[in-house]
């Protein structure tokens, strides 16, 4: 039965990457309308807010001070800092740099989780599948065409964007046994609209609202706001109580898939042998990171 439910969980899992693998060709979309990072994020954040409305506990505070505040750095590390760095080091260095980078999550996020848990194991195959699924994503990112960008900042901010959800995941890790999912997934969202409102001050609101009645651009911040927010977050912290926090990061590897397969349906982007190779190496290595010795 237990073993069901997690191959159920498994399944979860890589939906939801998937669907956040498509959020770079949403977001792509959006910035060539004239939308800032920022706007996006706080578009796409207030729809998932009122949304989770609808299926939230009407509880309106943790159970203390000191849960509440690891609920706002829930909602700074996975909402406003994250979203943030990654979309600036979009603007400053090569996508590819930016996709590699971010995709070192699962590792960090081990590392810290061994650090900081002193009773965490992780095993050779949960570390060499997590190097091998990692070197696929170089693979497909860089698609055989790997060209030394030094962009200090740019990549300070992608390694910035990935240990903030390596933090992020962590973080759910201690709250998630305590409270109802849906009611973390709101206060996160709630922290990180609060949390992003000071990049206003820095970049003030530019965009004319009447864009936001084009097909294109209304279609494209439900699908963020409504597919990859509300929902995707509520199963993702949903995954990562059932599969754990280092096997549930893992599969944050196939990402970058996601988007490769993704940019070649609805853009027309050719697939080379090298990213089909490196699609192999993250399957490959995502599964023997994820199993468990028996």
């Amino acid at each position: 039965m237990n073993a069901k439910n997690n191959y159920i969980y498994h399944l979860i899992a890589i939906l939801t990457v998937s669907i956040w693998g498509l959020t770079f060709i949403s977001t792509k979309v959006l910035i060539n309308n004239g939308l800032t990072p920022q706007e996006i994020f706080l578009l796409r954040f207030v729809i998932a807010y009122i949304g989770i409305w609808f299926i939230s506990p009407r509880k309106l505070f943790a159970n203390s001070w000191k849960d509440e505040g690891w609920l706002l750095l829930g909602g700074l590390t996975g909402g406003s800092i994250y979203f943030l760095t990654e979309n600036t080091a979009l603007g400053i260095t090569l996508a590819c740099d930016v996709a590699f980078i971010v995709c070192m999550t699962p590792l960090l996020t081990t590392i810290l989780a061994l650090l900081i848990y002193k009773k965490e194991r992780a095993t050779p195959m949960l570390i060499g599948g997590s190097l091998i699924a990692l070197a696929g994503v170089a693979m497909v990112v860089y698609n055989g065409h790997f060209v030394l960008n030094l962009s200090p900042l740019g990549d300070f901010l992608s390694l910035l964007a990935a240990l903030s959800w390596a933090f992020y995941s962590l973080i759910m890790r201690k709250l998630l046994n305590r409270y109802d999912t849906v009611f973390i997934t709101r206060k996160i969202f709630f922290y990180g609209l609060l949390t992003i409102l000071p990049a206003f001050l820095y970049s003030p609101w530019q965009v004319n609202l009447s864009i936001l009645t084009e097909p294109s651009v209304l279609l494209n911040l439900l699908f963020l706001g409504v597919i990859a927010s509300l929902v995707c977050f509520v199963v993702w912290n949903i995954i990562l109580k059932r599969l754990g926090t280092i096997r549930a990061s893992n599969y944050i590897y196939l990402n970058p898939l996601a988007t490769m397969l993704g940019s070649a349906f609805l853009l027309s982007e050719p697939i080379t042998y090298m990213m089909v190779i490196g699609a192999g190496l993250i399957l490959g290595g995502v599964y023997l990171a994820g199993r468990k010795k028996t």
